[in-house]
């Protein structure tokens, strides 16, 4: 990469105290193979290698460690650019967020930049210095590693396009891929890939196994026709039912997926491929389920299981009238008042409250506590992927593939509904399956990803919501928005590099 990130990893575990020390992939040194390996691990849920704040991952990205994690900046830029979340903070970045306003030189489309390349370079790290390994064990955690960086690469395609394409460790500056060949890229390295990984179940709980590989296909050819201009829906059918008729099952209490108990509570984790460890005492972390547990409550709700109640995030008025026609048991809000308008974007009372995620056993209702005895910093992973995602894929992929199985299309997008108590349907659409994903997903960091799918994004569609672009009854925004900007830094350092069109 043109510019400099410090890389730094731990002797760590998910559920282990840090034991750290700094390493420099381009410097010869030790090579200790379990430390980098867990550290491609640890690095989806932490910043850095002292807890909360210190020893930052990301060095002098002028973005605070707090909000430089993984899972904090995908959310930011995919749930609140979209039509569900709205943060009244006036954080750096997050009203250019809220209303899809963001530059090259914006925090968090630098930081996510760097977060997510971060993760290619400890991969290429790992599997440099594991080259020439053959033993069983090597060979899986080679299988993994190229499991993450497929994963890193293609949130950068996704959300940048025309990225470096980077296998190996180097200090000549990269140049610039097409987007199409980052996509064919992903696909060898899946397809390969699986034989190697963990059969389904056979795995260690928090490790991936070949569902995670074929999830993450699915997900490629879903947005194929985004990526490439080719529509594939046919092999993203295939790979979703692959995941269906798993071991991995639905779990039978939604609410459970997003509780501090999830990692104990059998029928919770069924339905997680990927789960991102949290650990009150040992992954302690604000861009993890700390920020979205605490940003989403405060002094006056019921119980959420932590003593930290920040506010700000509350759901836009289009999220909650998603679930206003019938039952169903997705809907997790805290209503502020009868009318889910936000008239006023940069109040903290603005809008419902989202209680989806919290620190509450979900047999106990309590909280769920560590040994942090004040019970802050909170025990629930985030469910990265989850089964779930198959079932709406396959419906969404058979429905527009004109050959596709319709009723077994309708059969998967209705088993959702039945897991919800909601409403069956007896007809699929394209608007009915676009509200879905949010109905299912809201507030788990891909909105913007599925809104894209449906044209429903930037330009000029005919798909609003409130305080779209800063405008209270919504507006439309330019298409350049539909990706990110490479941003000024890297290409700064990088003269191969050229600036996504329309920035």
């Amino acid at each position: 990469m043109g510019a400099a990130i410090a890389l730094t990893f731990g002797l760590t575990s998910c559920v282990d105290d840090l034991n750290v020390e700094p390493i420099n992939p381009q410097v010869s040194q030790e090579f200790d193979q379990q430390a980098v390996f867990t550290k491609i691990y640890a690095s989806l849920g932490m910043t850095g290698m002292q807890g909360t704040a210190g020893g930052g991952d990301l060095d002098a990205m002028g973005i605070d460690e707090g909000q430089s994690g993984f899972y904090r900046t995908l959310w930011y830029l995919n749930n609140l650019a979209g039509d569900e979340a709205l943060c009244v903070w006036g954080d750096n970045g997050v009203p250019e967020a809220n209303y899809t306003g963001w530059t090259d030189t914006d925090v968090f489309v630098q930081g996510l930049y760097y977060r997510l390349f971060f993760g290619v370079t400890l991969c290429n790290h790992f599997l440099e210095m594991t080259a020439d390994k053959e033993d069983a064990e090597s060979r899986l955690q080679r299988a993994e590693a190229r499991f993450f960086r497929a994963l890193n690469y293609y949130y950068l395609m996704d959300m940048y396009a025309n990225v470096p394409l980077v296998t190996k460790v180097e200090s000549e500056v990269p140049k610039q891929a097409k987007r199409a060949d980052i996509f064919a890229f992903l696909e060898q390295e899946l397809l390969e890939m699986q034989n190697d990984m963990s059969e389904v179940g056979a795995g260690m709980y928090y490790r991936v196994d070949r569902a995670a590989a074929w999830l993450l296909l699915s997900r490629l050819y879903l947005n194929a026709e985004v990526y490439t201009g080719t529509a594939r829906w046919a092999d993203a059918a295939i790979y979703a039912e692959k995941v269906i008729t798993s071991s991995y099952q639905l779990a039978d209490n939604y609410a459970a997926l997003f509780m501090g108990d999830n990692d104990t509570n059998a029928d919770a984790m069924q339905e997680i491929i990927l789960p991102i460890a949290q650990h009150g005492d040992y992954t302690k972390t604000y861009s993890g389920s700390y920020f979205l547990v605490a940003a989403t409550h405060t002094s006056g709700m019921p119980e959420w299981g932590s003593i930290d109640g920040w506010g700000g995030m509350c759901a836009r008025k289009s999220l909650v009238q998603k679930f206003q026609q019938g039952n169903d048991d997705r809907a997790l809000f805290y209503a502020t008042s009868d009318d889910p308008t936000i008239t006023d974007p940069h109040a903290f009372t603005s809008g419902w409250a989202v209680t989806k995620w919290n620190n509450l056993d979900s047999q106990t209702g309590g909280p769920v506590a560590s040994n942090d005895v004040e019970t802050k910093v909170p025990e629930t992973d985030i469910p990265f992927l989850r089964a779930a995602e198959a079932y709406l894929t396959y419906a969404e992929a058979a429905f527009r593939d004109a050959a596709g199985n319709k009723g077994l299309a309708l059969e998967r997008f209705n088993a959702l509904r039945t897991r919800a108590n909601a409403q069956t349907v007896s007809n699929l659409t394209l608007e009915l399956l676009r509200d879905e994903w949010s109905r299912e997903f809201y507030f788990e960091g891909r909105r913007r990803i599925d809104l894209v799918r449906f044209d429903s994004f930037g330009g000029n569609t005919d798909y609003n919501w409130d305080w779209k672009a800063g405008v209270p009854n919504g507006t439309s925004f330019d298409k350049k928005y539909n990706i990110l900007p490479i941003p000024v830094s890297d290409r700064n350092a990088n003269s191969n590099l050229k600036q996504n069109d329309g920035y």
